[in-house]
């Protein structure tokens, strides 16, 4: 009796198999890829939760950033507070800054984007761009500012590594009746809608630290003279302004970094650890880092690329350690968190990984593996 395999008997159910294997794993990446973004929003609101700033992210920011920042008189503001801050607190020095004399000029014009791209094509390890206005905002139009939503979100797609700082226009006197108003709002659904970074310049020269509320104020900021003949306030040198604007502005910024890091916006002591997993190899077996078919225990056959998944969502994630029998072999401290394990062996492993947040906590996740070549 011939007992030989008919192929063809199972040729549609091979299909079937791979069409199937195929779905789900454009439905797992479509599901893995969707993120809770959400916009990060610098405005007088974020000045007045400086203090609340855990201090692990100040080394964080120092060490991590380097930063594109077109501006001209008006966007110096920025730096001069962070001048300000710093020769307060030496601790407060920040990263490496590459400035350019450009803004986002006037109705529509794109002209500083070309310096942008080729900046950050020369420069792989720019992972910020910032550009301010100077003036253009309070003359612009909707189109106008159209062209430069969208010329910087498409630099965006463009340089997904980078983040991009959006900004609204100075105060020009006009208040809310006033044209600049009403682009400054533009911008501002834009990056609420679309879950960007933004830095109020506007809304943060609108409120004194009180919280009262000068729509009608302009870039010079009046209010200033006003809250300085009561308060203490710093001396610095502050283009078109006063001081306690510019001190204002650079502790916006600083809010805003730290948010960019990891950080949650709430001023508490971080006692959470993360959360850690392993997500390959597990339950499943797999040859030459090919996941075959799932089981109820996890064999490896040949190479395999250990990946682990860690989150934490107050003070951010630090580096991922990945042990082998309790032996560290290395620690990964950039996304993915992952090793290559091409090791051979004939014998049953304990896979560990131990995910440390920037305040200290940390979390470990553990599988066994047989192992064979």
């Amino acid at each position: 009796m011939d007992k030989s395999i008919d192929i063809n008997k199972y040729r549609k159910y091979f299909f079937i198999a791979i069409f199937t294997c195929l779905f789900s794993i454009i439905f797992i990446g479509i599901s893995s890829s969707s993120v809770d973004a959400q916009p990060i929003i610098a405005d007088h609101l974020a000045a007045a939760d400086f203090d609340e700033i855990p201090n692990v992210y100040y080394d964080i920011i120092k060490n991590d950033f380097h930063i594109y920042y077109g501006h001209t008189s008006h966007g110096s503001q920025i730096i001069s507070g962070l001048n300000t801050l710093e020769n307060e607190n030496s601790s407060l020095d920040p990263p490496f800054f590459h400035e350019v004399s450009d803004d986002l000029g006037h109705n529509g014009d794109v002209s500083w984007e070309p310096d942008i791209r080729n900046y950050l094509n020369n420069n792989p390890e720019c992972n910020m761009v910032m550009m301010s206005w100077c003036g253009g905002c309070s003359d612009n139009t909707e189109e106008g500012i159209n062209i430069y939503l969208n010329t910087f979100d498409q630099l965006e797609q463009d340089y997904p590594d980078v983040t991009f700082v959006y900004m609204t226009g100075h105060l020009d006197g006009t208040g809310i009746d006033g044209n600049l108003y009403a682009r400054n709002n533009q911008i501002r659904a834009f990056c609420n809608n679309n879950d960007k970074v933004l830095f109020d310049f506007a809304d943060i020269e609108s409120y004194d630290p009180d919280g009262n509320y000068y729509p009608d104020d302009t870039d010079y900021c009046n209010w200033c003279t006003e809250w300085c003949k009561t308060h203490d306030c710093p001396d610095c040198g502050c283009a078109h302004s006063q001081c306690l604007n510019c001190y204002l502005k650079g502790k916006a910024w600083w809010w805003m970094m730290a948010r960019v890091s990891g950080w949650n916006g709430t001023g508490s002591e971080d006692n959470t650890p993360p959360i850690v997993s392993i997500k390959k190899p597990k339950d499943a077996f797999y040859l030459n880092n090919r996941k075959i078919i799932n089981l109820f225990t996890t064999l490896v056959i040949g190479i395999i690329e250990i990946e682990a998944e860690s989150t934490d969502s107050f003070s951010g994630m630090s580096h991922v350690g990945f042990y082998i029998d309790n032996e560290l072999i290395v620690e990964d401290s950039s996304l993915p968190f992952s090793l290559i394990w091409s090791d051979r062996t004939f014998s049953r492993h304990t896979l560990k990984v131990i995910g440390y947040d920037n305040a200290g906590n940390f979390a470990s996740d553990e599988v066994n593996v047989l192992k064979l070549f």
